[in-house]
């Protein structure tokens, strides 16, 4: 009975051979996606469009490399909102302007930014602009308190009048000194200390009109008006705030600036070359100004500095191009696109 059971388990010896049909499938399987993934990923002649993108013989190599390369180049200058970001000057060998030897990217500038600061330290009184306001050269912009410097000179005018009374009594003493000399009733050397009295007398007023002079200009000093025809590009300072001519350090200290003036008649545009385009560059080039702004009008400019010095890390030279008739639509800080044309055309 038991040797029948045991027979019952034994597993016969054709069934213990499994069959090789799943093998040969997954290693064919395998072939099959190696031989796609092959046939893919090796490049053809006959590929010329790849994702949208030329490639081989037929892509026109740039400065900044294939159309790709250049595309996020670009995207990298610009942002991705398309506008020129903040530092970047993009360069091309050849501009959209005939004659173009070079195109760079740059930024509007007035030639001359004025900021105003005040000759001490005082307290705004009134400042009588804004932002964006014009203002024409000896414009009164701002007053400071200047009740200190009038109550000295109320001081000074008591000791002017003390120094005028003094030379009056010196000259009343020497008119008395002199018929009693001449008649020896007193010595030489009385006639002497009344002359001598009167010239002190003088001296002292003379002092006197010399700091009342001091503390009229400190008064004139208070009266802050601009020294160029222009614009407010800032308003620095508020009433009742404390300035100085120098800064202290920090966020928390007096404002040594009240306004910043610009005259928007004379701007340039401040670009930086690459050292390898140098030679393209000179001074007095004629330039061709496209503001990014306003795409379809075009400003006549030339090339007004070049700086004596490159920037070493960037591998730059900086370069200004003077705008020969800029307008109102021109504003400090824009970006522009600069075309330096062919000397020989």
């Amino acid at each position: 009975m038991k040797d029948d059971r045991l027979e019952r388990l034994r597993i016969a010896s054709h069934q213990k051979r499994r069959s090789g049909l799943p093998t040969v499938l997954i290693i064919g399987g395998v072939l099959v996606i190696t031989g796609v993934i092959a046939w893919w990923a090796v490049p053809r002649a006959s590929d010329d469009v790849r994702a949208g993108v030329k490639s081989g013989s037929k892509a026109t190599r740039t400065e900044a490399g294939t159309p790709l390369e250049k595309a996020g180049a670009d995207r990298l200058a610009t942002g991705t909102n398309g506008s020129v970001g903040q530092g970047a000057r993009v360069e091309r060998s050849a501009g959209s302007v005939a004659g173009s030897v070079l195109t760079v990217s740059g930024y509007i500038i007035a030639r001359e930014r004025i900021e105003i600061s005040p000759r001490f330290m005082g307290v705004v009184q009134w400042i009588g602009v804004k932002k964006g306001d014009a203002v024409t050269n000896g414009q009164v912009v701002v007053r400071l308190d200047d009740a200190e410097y009038r109550a000295r000179l109320a001081e000074n005018d008591g000791a002017l009048a003390v120094a005028e009374v003094a030379i009056e009594r010196a000259h009343v003493d020497l008119r008395r000194s002199e018929p009693l000399v001449s008649e020896r009733i007193e010595t030489q050397k009385a006639l002497d200390d009344a002359r001598l009295a009167v010239r002190s007398a003088e001296a002292q007023r003379t002092q006197v009109l010399g700091a009342r002079k001091s503390i009229e200009t400190l008064i004139d000093w208070c009266i802050i008006r601009s020294p160029v025809t222009g614009v407010v590009l800032e308003k620095l300072v508020d009433p009742g705030e404390l300035v100085t001519p120098q800064t202290f350090g920090g966020t928390r200290g007096p404002s040594s600036s009240l306004v910043a003036v610009a005259n928007l008649q004379d701007l340039q545009i401040e670009v930086d070359i690459d050292e390898s385009k140098l030679a393209r560059v000179a001074l007095g080039q004629r330039c061709v100004i496209s503001p990014v702004s306003y795409p379809d009008k075009r400003y006549q400019g030339q090339v007004a500095e070049i700086a004596p010095e490159a920037n070493r890390a960037k591998g730059t030279v900086q370069v200004k191009v003077q705008i020969l008739e800029p307008d109102r639509f021109l504003t400090p800080e824009l970006s522009a696109t600069v075309d330096f044309l062919d000397a020989a055309k």
